[in-house]
């Protein structure tokens, strides 16, 4: 269920540096604040192994096999 929020008070100017954000990302000045909101949201919270393993492998990037070694040899030392 959606939830509506109010924010009061804003300086112009802000509102008008949203307003143009908006306005070069093709949105409106509501879908740009909660495209920022999502991404503030996103950007802050931990990611599991799993997601961090799918954002390696999204990227290309090779994880080498020996790096399980150094984590076991980390955890041993401890």
């Amino acid at each position: 269920m959606a939830v509506d929020l109010f924010i009061q008070n804003v300086p112009e100017d802000l509102v008008a540096q949203l307003q143009e954000r908006a306005t070069r990302s093709h949105r409106s000045l509501q879908g740009e604040l909660l495209t920022i909101l999502e991404h503030a949201v996103i950007e802050n919270r931990r990611l599991t192994a799993r997601e961090a393993l799918a954002q390696v492998q999204a990227l290309g990037l090779s994880t080498p096999s020996e790096s399980a070694a150094w984590i076991r040899e980390d955890r041993d030392a401890r």
